[in-house]
């Protein structure tokens, strides 16, 4: 699985199965068939440290409060100043999952500034009031007919965003997850409907602009990726796509895809080098047609959807990424789910997102990637790997070290505790201050 990636032979890819067709883009290395450590490089990100009450003998429970408290007022000037350029989807098909106040500390403390969740959890908006954090949140696809009805579109804004803003940054309202994956056509039918009727009802309240409306989509809406400027969408998709794409642009909203270059080497470990799917060094491969060269499959997988969007006549949509990631554990026939492979993934794809630089198509664009995901999820059903792509335990231990740096308060912490632990802190702070000066 190490081989150069300049050196493949093209194969038959294990999803599609289709032959490749020989060219100088191996067909392996498309990743269209995306379904849906060893020791980090060196890096001037912080080691993690999620400091969770020790097993064996824990600090002073005040001292872990203070610096808790002193780490969540900077980390809150962080995020206000831009945080992490990196996303968290922050799933919940668990029942061992810290409260959302306490994981609201753990992501202030690591910086993060954008979160993505599946629903309009009433507990989480309302634990991050006041905190600079960008939400996406979704209607889930049990409720996308239902938001056809502009009636029914105006009492969701009005219950789920409305009472939220400004105080919480909502920016974005995913209609659906994935719609196109699977075969239920009455929910295909609705989608557009109801992005529509959601996007009417945050006009009349003057939201239009401030929050945008859009759906997620698996990389399986691809009929080919192979090479990137080739790329182009299912046939049988395109009468939803084109229509929808019209509407992403009009609403000036981007078009969202979840990528996961996992599926494409676990699918073939023989045939998939490693490196190019671990943002490792390797020579790359090169687009026949454009002369570009991709040294990691994600950035192709991204500039393949690209190109679909414009074969059906948009240049003005912007592409980002709803879901990346990489399982820290699998079942027998799961290859690569390690938390070793887990951690170079994720790694290395904090520090090519930290550069801000686009991809080979567009390099003047910062990729905009949501990790998938902050915990792992006891309850998710399917395969091992489903369960196991957190990047932290439920206890906030991380699942491997990706240089991010975080503290996960005490369960038994109350607000009003906080509260008086944070005005102390401040008293402390400006005592020593003055002493200083």
């Amino acid at each position: 699985a190490k081989r150069s990636a300049d050196t493949l032979r093209p194969h038959k890819h294990a999803s599609s199965g289709r032959a490749s067709r020989g060219q100088a883009f191996p067909q392996c290395l498309a990743g269209i068939g995306a379904s849906s450590y060893l020791r980090p490089h060196s890096s001037s990100i912080p080691a993690m440290a999620v400091a969770e009450p020790s097993r064996t003998g824990p600090p002073p429970r005040v001292f872990l409060l203070v610096f808790a408290i002193l780490l969540t007022a900077t980390a809150d000037e962080a995020v206000a100043a831009g945080g992490l350029s990196i996303g968290i989807n922050y799933g919940q098909i668990a029942d061992n999952l810290p409260s959302p106040s306490r994981v609201s500390m753990l992501l202030r403390s690591m910086q993060v500034s954008k979160v993505k969740l599946y629903d309009a959890d009433q507990n989480v908006l309302s634990a991050f009031l006041d905190t600079g954090v960008e939400f996406v949140i979704g209607i889930g696809n049990e409720n996308v007919s239902a938001m056809v009805d502009p009636a029914a579109a105006r009492a969701w804004v009005q219950q789920h965003v409305r009472p939220y803003l400004p105080s919480t940054r909502i920016t974005c309202i995913t209609v659906g997850n994935e719609v196109f994956k699977g075969n239920d056509t009455d929910l295909k039918d609705s989608l557009l409907p109801a992005m529509k009727s959601v996007y009417q009802a945050l006009g009349a309240l003057g939201l239009q602009g401030q929050v945008n409306v859009t759906t997620a989509h698996s990389l399986d809406i691809m009929g080919s990726s192979y090479p990137p400027s080739a790329g182009a969408f299912r046939p049988d998709v395109v009468p939803y796509i084109q229509p929808l794409l019209d509407f992403l642009s009009a609403a000036r909203s981007p078009f969202l895809i979840n990528c996961y270059p996992y599926f494409a080497y676990k699918d073939d470990p023989t045939g998939v080098p490693l490196e190019y799917v671990l943002f490792q060094p390797n020579a790359g491969v090169t687009d026949p047609t454009t002369g570009l060269n991709y040294d990691n499959m994600l950035y192709a997988q991204v500039d393949s959807v690209y190109a679909a969007v414009q074969a059906l006549g948009h240049t003005d949509v912007d592409v980002k990424i709803s879901e990346t990631g990489w399982p820290s554990k699998g079942d027998p026939d799961e290859a690569g789910a390690t938390p070793q492979y887990a951690g170079i993934y994720i790694g290395n794809l904090l520090r090519r997102i930290e550069t801000k630089q686009g991809t080979p198509l567009r390099p003047a664009v910062p990729i905009d990637v949501y990790v998938f995901a902050l915990f792992n999820e006891n309850l998710k059903p399917g395969p091992a790997s489903e369960r196991n792509y957190g990047l932290f335990y439920p206890d906030g231990t991380p699942v491997y070290n990706v240089g991010l740096r975080g503290y996960l308060p005490p369960m038994d912490e109350s607000d009003a505790t906080r509260t008086a632990i944070h005005f102390l802190a401040l008293i402390a702070l400006a005592f020593v201050t003055l002493v200083l000066s």
